[in-house]
């Protein structure tokens, strides 16, 4: 579906922009998206280096095979072709708890590590596997319970209530990561996509390899922490709290609420890689050497992604400067407003999905010319806190593996980024309205 719906929208950019007389404006964005994807890649290079680098410290330490053995109800439930030890277990749920969070830095290594290991599990290379379009779902469909960078822009623009969108956008993306897990699972009983379902690879068949994190989650963890080791990190972590509550006492003089979540969002990604590199350290993991070999990997894929990248802006930006979402938004406004959804607000819900600097960019415009406070500045606040980059995210997870039959990704993640906005529209204007 994703080949078709690439061509048809670059087709059709070509079209309006040859109708419009916007052919040189769709010839510059052509130049412009092929660079920014390259960009962008680059750009992620560090992250991927790092934050693998992480999750390789985290993977010695046998961090991860105890996070799995907690969630293992769930996770065998909603992926049973996974086994609940794997290393794709464990980098799910990493991936799904740094969106919870809003750390989208660390979000995205963690989910292309979970993408690789679930192709380890896959039969068919290229082919998407049922356990992929639903992992997908559930991270495009960007379950949320600290929007903390939307949070921060309406309290940069002068909001009086930053923190107003949390409900929405918990219920929001509630709703939408619901709709993503039924329509993830209904969509692969199709038989149009069970003809193209993958067989599950089972343990042990292939002779001669083991796959990688495959202990027995019953088995006893060899102790090798060390007691000296064990009262430095109590200590630091002491130290930690005591800075923590400093810095929430100095900014008392702020809204309780709002300084705790300015707070917050500011600690937490450094808190987590305390905590990997410090349980490593405890648990006598050769910390440094675990994070080059995991860097080594994180490098060699996110050059991997760029032909994917480029594939997908490119064709994105053509439509945006075609003059394809301004077509949209005037066909839809006047039945949009009729169920609640302004036309101010309208392009932010169709731009959502395919590019975040562009949705990004109409969120802070729509706040600053109708105020944060507004009933379209909520609205907008909460489709950016509520809502993923759906084909950005596709073609970098997909990309790092090679996935070009992607079955019911599109379908799957489009349901849930429909639910997303609609949901988002009901919770607003029964709340601001």
């Amino acid at each position: 579906m994703l080949n078709g719906l690439v061509v048809f929208v670059a087709l059709a950019s070509v079209l309006l922009a040859a109708a419009s007389g916007q052919m040189q404006a769709v010839t510059d964005s052509v130049v412009a998206s092929a660079g920014g994807a390259v960009e962008l890649a680059i750009g992620l290079v560090g992250l991927m280096a790092f934050f693998l680098g992480l999750f390789r410290v985290a993977e010695d330490a046998g961090l991860l095979r105890h996070l799995a053995g907690l969630l293992r109800p769930l996770m065998s439930r909603l992926f049973p072709s996974v086994p609940v030890n794997s290393p794709a277990m464990s980098a799910m749920i990493l991936n799904i708890s740094s969106n919870m969070l809003g750390l989208g830095n660390a979000a995205t290594p963690f989910g292309i590590k979970a993408m690789e290991e679930l192709d380890k599990l896959n039969s068919k290379t290229g082919t998407a596997t049922n356990a992929m379009v639903l992992f997908l779902a559930i991270n495009t469909s960007a379950l949320a319970i600290l929007p903390s960078g939307v949070v921060a822009l309406r309290a940069s623009i002068g909001s009086q209530d930053a923190m107003g969108i949390f409900l929405p956008t918990w219920f929001a993306s509630g709703c939408a990561t619901l709709v993503a897990i039924t329509a993830a699972l209904l969509l692969s009983r199709w038989p149009r996509y069970r003809l193209t379902e993958p067989s599950p690879i089972a343990i042990g068949s292939i002779p001669g390899e083991e796959v990688a994190g495959m202990e027995d989650l019953n088995a006893p963890t060899p102790l090798r922490s060390r007691p000296l080791r064990q009262w430095l990190a109590r200590a630091f972590w002491l130290l930690l709290f005591a800075f923590f509550v400093r810095t929430l006492w100095a900014s008392r003089a702020t809204a309780t609420a709002d300084a705790i979540t300015a707070t917050a969002s500011a600690w937490m990604l450094p808190i987590l890689v305390a905590v990997l590199m410090l349980y490593g350290w405890v648990r006598g993991v050769r910390v440094y050497d675990s994070l080059v070999d995991g860097a080594k990997q994180g490098f060699q894929v996110a050059l991997r992604i760029i032909p994917y990248l480029v594939a997908i802006l490119v064709t994105v930006g053509m439509f945006r400067a075609s003059g394809g979402i301004d077509l949209i938004v005037a066909f839809l406004s006047p039945v949009t407003v009729f169920f609640g959804l302004p036309a101010e607000a309208l392009p932010m819900a169709l731009l959502r999905p395919l590019s975040g600097s562009g949705a990004f960019g109409v969120m802070a415009e729509a706040m600053t010319a109708h105020g944060p406070d507004s009933l379209v500045g909520y609205m907008v606040s909460t489709f950016q806190g509520s809502t993923e980059t759906t084909f950005y995210t596709l073609a970098v997870y997909y990309g790092a593996i090679g996935i070009r039959n992607t079955r019911h990704t599109v379908p799957t993640c489009l349901l849930a980024d429909i639910a997303g906005i609609l949901a988002a529209v009901l919770i607003v204007n029964m709340m601001f309205g």
